[in-house]
């Protein structure tokens, strides 16, 4: 299962730490949910897999990816304008896991951590995955969607039950560009959390993905949480 960060309509800056609870290494051709593979002793382990010295566990297009330091940058110029979304993919893969990483975006800035992915055949570093945006205005930021799958399964603010599907027909289900067959909780809202967003500084963003628990975090803030029983599509 692939893990990627897509590259932004503007800029996207962005340091990353990945802690394992279920250490696995996997072909690419795995299922979206692998089955957890444990390893014995009782501490978890954290590992850095993004600095000058691991950046041949990844691939992606240098035109729009590029590291400074220990900082992984993401421009895009009217000289190298996007016709689809390029990501940087680690290419090492992994089950059960937390991503912690810090980013900051421009304002016009599109963009988002792509998990448990999978490549898109005959588009280089395209993707269908699950992915926690990330956008300049922090209108979507925090939200999981499911990039070329079943589009939004969460916006900022809610918690989700994402319910079993009939069949994979994907098309029957999406409706303004929200997969339909999901319950909200109560007492979760769809809005913008953008009221705890340092808009021109650094923010962190804390993926915890445990089976089909799927957490995100900004700034310490669960902005958005998905629990995907759709065994059929995901």
């Amino acid at each position: 299962n692939e893990y990627s960060i897509r590259a932004s309509r503007r800029k996207l800056q962005m340091k990353c730490v990945l802690n394992y609870f279920v250490l696995i290494v996997a072909v690419v051709a795995c299922k979206k949910v692998p089955e957890p593979i444990t390893f014995s002793g009782t501490q978890d382990s954290t590992e850095y897999i993004l600095n000058k010295n691991n950046i041949g566990d990844w691939e992606g297009d240098t035109t729009y990816w590029r590291i400074e330091g220990n900082t992984l940058i993401s421009e895009v110029t009217p000289g190298h304008p996007l016709s689809t979304n390029p990501f940087l993919i680690w290419k090492r893969e992994s089950a059960d896991f937390e991503l912690k990483a810090e980013f900051r975006i421009s304002e016009s800035g599109n963009s988002g951590i792509n998990y448990r992915s999978e490549k898109i055949e005959n588009n280089t570093y395209a993707l269908r995955g699950y992915q926690c945006d990330i956008d300049g205005k922090h209108t979507y930021t925090g939200q999981n969607y499911e990039e070329r799958g079943r589009t939004t399964l969460a916006y900022p603010g809610e918690a989700v039950f994402v319910e079993p599907s009939e069949n994979s027909d994907l098309s029957t289900n999406i409706i303004n560009n929200t997969w339909s067959n999901r319950r909200v909780l109560d007492g979760s809202t769809a809005k913008p959390l953008n009221f705890f967003i340092d808009e021109q500084g650094w923010n962190e963003c804390h993926l915890v993905v445990k089976g089909n628990s799927l957490k995100h975090y900004i700034n310490n803030v669960l902005a958005s949480y998905v629990i995907d029983n759709d065994t059929i599509n995901r």
